[in-house]
């Protein structure tokens, strides 16, 4: 008798999902990949604006320190295919990498495509099967029955085990295991759609709440779109609920339309998510980090003594960008053709209140379609963290974003979904079947 080899069919052809090809092919797997759409890695191709941060080159504690969602969780999927580890498989596979600020990773060619298709060229080598234009309807799975060997006990709880796929067009794929890799319900038009968090369901998982996460803030304060486009750097930003403290941070930041974005305040939007999302929170922005608030005096000092006998609007050109003045002016209460050399030390205080604590009050986030990524996902409890096999279904698998893990801007996100992905893949290959 030959040795049966294991047939494998990935859900979703993404980050993880074509990780899990590789390392599942890479392990002997006869591995067929379904993706509804086009082309495979249609998020990667946005990601980093078209650039791909495929990962971060930080050490082991710090990358930790930067997932938001169930850290733990993912210890173990992290040694099996850490960062350093991923840099040098793209690195293997004709994707050259660079390292640019924040430890963050790119293609030396900044296209995001060159990542896709180091990834498509494993899977063409290692014979993954790749249908595109692929719908699945269901995860089809049988019950096995386990009898007791004492014939006086009672019938023992019955399990289930995956036996395949069904697709839209009614067609029926036979499979020893099934790794849902479908992604979250971010860029909707990539085919995020959930649709894995309904398989996951119908099999018996709890889905912990899906909200939008790295995603632009809305605030309630009018005067914050009159600085629509204008990007900071360099500040800092405290998000809190009363005095408890939520997020802290240093970097960028950008207002809008109709409220606050930026790479700050998309870190901050994932620690909002967690507990507090949908509830009004404090914003304070401080625009002047590396003065204290003496130093700051003591500057304004020297500034109004220099511009003695110029207006106040225009002795803050030289403190603050052209478009922020006029709302500085207004939050101030000072008049603003008033003469430096006549502004109060109590006028001077609210300046400085103004610029170490620019507080808005965010309303809540913006919706999926402007999210990089979804916080919630299947329940981590209900996974095997050291294979990602489902603890209810035997021979089902999970990878990406999918999952009930997130992280912060920087890499992070690409980091999980291949670590998952290569996980669940080799697992999956090397699986006993558990079918009589």
């Amino acid at each position: 008798m030959g040795v049966h080899m294991k047939r494998i069919i990935i859900v979703g052809g993404g980050a993880a999902g074509m990780m899990a090809a590789v390392g599942a092919a890479g392990e002997g797997a006869q591995v067929t990949l379904l993706e509804q759409n086009e082309k495979t890695g249609k998020k990667i191709f946005i990601t980093g604006k078209g650039r791909c941060n495929l990962t971060n080159a930080c050490e082991r504690d710090a990358f930790f320190e930067h997932v938001v969602s169930n850290q733990k969780f993912l210890y173990s999927a992290f040694s099996k295919l850490d960062n350093d580890s991923t840099m040098a498989f793209f690195e293997k596979a004709g994707c050259k990498l660079k390292k640019e600020r924040g430890e963050r990773i790119f293609p030396v060619s900044d296209h995001a495509y060159d990542v896709t298709n180091a990834l498509n060229r494993q899977m063409e080598k290692k014979q993954v099967k790749v249908c595109l234009k692929t719908c699945v309807k269901e995860i089809l799975t049988k019950s096995l029955k386990e009898e007791a060997f004492d014939a006086g006990d009672k019938q023992r709880d019955t399990s289930k085990y995956v036996t395949g796929v069904r697709l839209t067009d009614g067609r029926v794929l036979s499979a020893d295991a099934v790794i849902l890799a479908t992604g979250g319900r971010t860029y909707e038009s990539t085919g995020s759609t959930g649709d894995g968090y309904r398989f996951a369901k119908e099999m018996g998982h709890t889905i912990q709440d899906i909200k939008p996460a790295l995603v632009p803030f809305t605030v309630q304060e009018s005067w914050c779109m009159e600085m629509q486009g204008l990007s900071l750097k360099n500040v800092s930003v405290l998000l809190k609920n009363g005095k408890k403290k939520i997020y802290a941070g240093f970097g960028e930041m950008l207002f809008t339309h109709f409220g606050v974005s930026g790479p700050l305040i998309l870190s901050a939007s994932s620690y909002y998510a967690k507990k507090y999302y949908g509830m009004p929170v404090e914003l304070c922005i401080d625009l002047k980090p590396a003065l204290s608030g003496e130093q700051l005096n003591a500057r304004l000092l020297r500034d109004f003594e220099e511009n003695k006998n110029r207006q106040f609007k225009n002795v803050l050109e030289g403190l603050l960008p052209s478009k922020m003045i006029p709302v500085m002016v207004k939050l101030t209460g000072i008049m603003p053709e008033k003469k430096a050399n006549e502004i109060t030390r109590q006028e001077r205080n609210n300046l400085i209140e103004c610029l170490k604590n620019l507080t808005l009050t965010v309303t809540g986030t913006r919706g999926f379609e402007e999210a990089i990524i979804t916080q919630g996902g299947i329940k981590i409890k209900e996974v095997n963290p050291s294979t990602m096999e489902s603890k209810f279904v035997s021979g089902l698998y999970f990878a990406g974003e999918v999952l009930d893990l997130d992280a912060m801007t920087g890499g992070f996100n690409l980091q999980i979904a291949w670590s998952t992905g290569y996980l669940a893949g080799v697992s999956a290959a090397h699986a006993h079947s558990v079918r009589t």
